[in-house]
């Protein structure tokens, strides 16, 4: 067994990975190769595949929080190793790699991710559960009924959209959105790169709500084949409490499943009530369930 740093050339062993421990994931070999390939220097973003026999059988990513303000936190994703191949330390080798390549960067607290039954290894390795994020899955056949939006409120794909509004919208609506740390500092660029440019985005389907010519809300998809994630959704402060969020959702949806997508996923802090809701009313079952661990480094 060796730890690596990943390659561009790993993304479908990656995403074949990926699918094995975690099928409620949705990010196509594409976007993978090109997360892999050309990550913003700012974010500090670094990802390392574990070999075995020349296969790819574990993957970690980590970088710097550049979406907060909090100082010195970071973020490490999605450590996960094939069932096949747990228990022989490739899982601890990982957080390894993970964490000494947080430390040169001046982070000293860091947020990664377990499924309930890896909480165990999270606590030996000093990281204590903080939330838990639910994920839910939507079967798209029969596809969902278009909505008919109200007087004055208009839906339009966000192909047809200046990408300025569409980060203006997201930023003001991520200020209170349920996490460890906020979500206060997402640089344009860094935006761009995440959401507008990557290669999964169907800025057909993704849908945004107008209202007088404002983004008053949105919903994104990320797609591959037939399979969808509802990225974001959300609805900017001073339009809540008018259905404007589902109603961007079900659009999404909708415009989604007449293009062949067959099943969506989504994930929802489970103290986001509001947006657990809006997923019931339209059909959502919970499928898996993770929680955000904190820890110091030293």
């Amino acid at each position: 067994m060796r730890i690596r740093v990943a390659l561009p050339d790993d993304a479908a062993a990656v995403v074949a990975l990926r699918a094995v421990v975690y099928p409620y994931l949705v990010r196509g070999v594409e976007s993978t190769r090109k997360m892999i390939a050309k990550p913003l220097p700012e974010e500090g973003w670094t990802a390392f595949v574990a070999e075995s026999d020349d296969r790819v059988v574990g993957w970690v990513s980590a970088q710097r929080a550049a979406w907060t303000s909090t100082a010195d936190f970071g973020d490490i994703s999605l450590l996960h190793v094939h069932p096949e191949h747990r228990r022989r330390g490739i899982g601890t080798a990982l957080l390894t790699a993970a964490t000494g390549h947080l430390t040169p960067l001046g982070i000293r607290r860091v947020r990664a991710w377990a499924q309930p039954e890896a909480l165990p290894f999270a606590r030996r390795h000093g990281f204590e559960p903080s939330r838990e994020v639910r994920y839910s899955a939507l079967d798209l056949d029969p596809a969902p009924a278009p909505p008919d939006p109200p007087q004055g409120v208009r839906l339009r794909p966000i192909v047809e959209l200046d990408p300025h509004l569409l980060y203006a919208a997201d930023v003001a609506s991520a200020v209170d959105e349920p996490g460890d740390v906020p979500v206060d500092a997402m640089s344009y660029q860094s935006w761009l790169h995440d959401v507008w440019d990557n290669l999964g985005l169907d800025k057909v389907a993704s849908t945004a709500v107008e209202v007088d010519g404002d983004v008053a809300a949105f919903s994104v998809v990320k797609r591959d084949g037939d399979r969808m994630w509802s990225d974001y959704t959300c609805s900017v402060p001073a339009y809540r409490g008018r259905g404007l969020a589902r109603l961007a959702k079900t659009a999404a949806l909708h415009r989604a499943a007449a293009n062949g997508v067959r099943i969506a996923y989504t994930s929802n802090d489970e103290a986001n009530a509001p947006m657990l809701a809006i997923n019931a009313r339209l059909g959502y079952r919970p499928v898996a369930a993770q929680w955000s661990c904190l820890a110091e480094l030293t």
